[in-house]
């Protein structure tokens, strides 16, 4: 008899999860979120998977809310040819903003004008396909040898093979001087958005409090998602340097924990996890944790310290948890969310709710307002 969890699970939906069959399948395993990367596909195919989705609504009667995710101030290379490219470690590639080039083991054409002015000698910049994964196969670390006008010549530290049309690329540690909400999010948020009354806007790559504020006042000049929630994406160093005041303005917060394992050295990253997930529960605020069972997204069974490190997040507090590349392009969708949620329930059975009651009465202090007086009542009842 499986009670389902109180954590409420986030469903990326893609490619291998755009069928009504398997989206009724997501619903029924305990997906109460289905969430649009706008990152990949265009607005039509999105709205096809979303018409899928309000079919299985109604058929398997589960409600399910609708979060659009915003590309923001991600850096790509673009590969025309889609052929794949070997880089050989200690060779050296150039960056470059000349999209005209064809993509190679000697040039890779970014679509960014401003990274020669942003990097200099000795900085990192991460490059892949699946790059949050954490997959060295798929990604390939380069250390910037020097600055050549606008193309950046870089050392290659590993081998790798990057195959694909597009790959993210990173550069750690370092701002890059690109808008929050870009022009083409604006666009996406204005008419699929709109047309669809999204619940959830995940603000991707959020670095200040104004970031929330500006997508705020956007969301406001249209009249249908004046009550759309935003979760704030937290993803590098500069986001977490403002998290107090992020988490002030935003409706919730995402722990991109993906890009935070590359922004950050990877043995600090639990650390801000757990101070994160108390702050946002002392606010109030949901938090949302991301990449928790990677290795599903070809597997049936997540790792022992995958299943782990779900539970542990139930316990430290997280009150969602969201699958991206598990149900976007995974081969295990409705299996993954139904395992996630098993181990979200079970570690809820163990988590001490008086002991987390007692703190949060504490931090909202005395005199009580009205509301928090019978929220209260009701959670000691």
């Amino acid at each position: 008899n499986f009670f389902p969890a109180m954590t409420k699970i986030v469903g990326t939906l893609g490619p291998r999860s755009r069928s009504v069959d398997i989206i009724s399948g997501c619903l029924k395993a305990g997906m109460s979120v289905a969430r649009f990367d706008f990152s990949w596909g265009d607005s039509e195919i999105h709205q096809e998977t979303l018409d899928h989705l309000r079919t299985a609504i109604k058929s398997t009667k589960k409600l399910c809310a609708v979060m659009l995710d915003t590309v923001g101030a991600e850096m790509q290379v673009v590969n025309k040819s889609e052929k794949a490219i070997c880089l050989q470690q200690d060779a050296n590639v150039i960056l470059t903003p000349d999209k005209g080039q064809e993509a190679s083991s000697e040039v890779l054409p970014i679509n960014f004008d401003g990274l020669a002015k942003a990097v200099k000698k000795g900085d990192t910049i991460f490059v892949g396909q699946y790059l949050f994964t954490g997959s060295e196969t798929t990604s390939v670390w380069l250390e910037v040898d020097k600055v050549d006008g606008d193309d950046v010549d870089c050392k290659i530290k590993n081998s790798a093979t990057l195959a694909g049309a597009l790959f993210t690329l990173h550069a750690s540690q370092i701002h890059i001087d690109l808008p929050t909400l870009t022009e083409k999010d604006k666009v996406n948020i204005s008419t699929w958005g709109v047309a669809n009354k999204i619940d959830f806007l995940s603000l991707s790559y959020t670095r200040h409090a104004q970031d929330v504020r500006e997508a705020r006042e956007f969301l406001s000049k249209l009249g249908d998602l004046s009550q759309t929630q935003i979760f704030a994406k937290i993803e590098n160093v500069e986001g977490l340097t403002h998290f107090d005041e992020i988490l002030q303005e935003a409706d919730g917060i995402i722990l991109s924990r993906g890009n935070l394992g590359i922004d950050l050295p990877p043995e600090k990253v639990f650390l801000f996890q757990k101070a994160a997930l108390y702050k946002c529960n002392m606010a109030g605020k949901p938090a949302v944790l991301t990449r928790v069972v990677d290795s599903m997204t070809d597997n049936l069974r997540p790792t022992r310290a995958e299943a782990t490190d779900v539970a542990n997040a139930v316990l430290d507090g997280s009150d969602a948890i969201l699958l991206g590349a598990e149900t976007l392009r995974g081969l295990y969708p409705v299996e993954t969310i139904s395992i996630v949620g098993k181990i979200c329930a079970e570690a809820e059975k163990v988590f001490n709710q008086d002991l987390y009651f007692k703190k949060t009465v504490k931090y909202v202090g005395e005199p009580m307002t009205h509301l928090e007086s019978i929220a209260s009542s009701a959670v000691s009842c």
